[in-house]
C-alpha cells in the first residue's frame, strides 16, 4: 500500500478506523525528512496491512501543533486508535522495522489497562 497524505480533515478518522497507523510528520525543506521518506515508503510497500500516512507540517500547521510536533521528521504509531509510539528523528530501515514489529506485538488489552491505571492515579 502506498503512503497517503493526511490532513486535519481525515487524520482522526484514519487513526480510529485503522488497526495500525504510522504517521510521518515532515516538511519539504527538511533534509532528514528527505532521508527518511524513502525508508517510510519502502516500509509501506512491505507492510500492506498497515496504514502509512504523511503529514506536511507546513500545510497542516494546526494539526502538527495539536500533535505536539516540535521536531521533524517525527514518527507516530497508533494501534486501535491509541498513540503507542512517538519519536523525532529519521529512523534507519532496520529500526523502523523493529518499531513496526513492536507495534504489531502489543497486547492492547494490557495497554488499555495501563492507560486506565495512569488516569486513575492522576485523578
Amino acid at each position: 500500500m502506498a503512503t497517503i497524505n493526511l490532513t486535519a480533515d481525515d487524520f482522526e478518522k484514519t487513526v480510529l478506523e485503522s488497526d495500525i497507523v504510522l504517521v510521518d510528520f515532515w516538511a519539504e525543506w527538511c533534509g532528514p525528512c528527505k532521508q527518511f521518506g524513502p525508508v517510510f515508503e519502502e516500509a509501506s510497500a512491505a507492510n500492506p496491512d498497515i496504514t502509512f500516512g504523511k503529514i506536511d507540517t507546513e500545510a497542516e500547521q494546526a494539526l502538527a501543533s495539536a500533535a505536539g510536533i516540535t521536531s521533524i521528521p517525527t514518527l507516530m504509531a497508533f494501534r486501535e486508535g491509541v498513540l503507542v509510539f512517538a519519536q523525532p528523528g529519521a529512523l534507519p530501515a532496520p529500526m523502523l522495522g523493529k518499531v513496526i514489529g513492536a507495534v504489531r506485538d502489543l497486547d492492547m488489552d494490557t495497554v488499555r489497562k495501563d492507560i486506565e491505571t495512569q488516569r486513575a492515579a492522576g485523578e
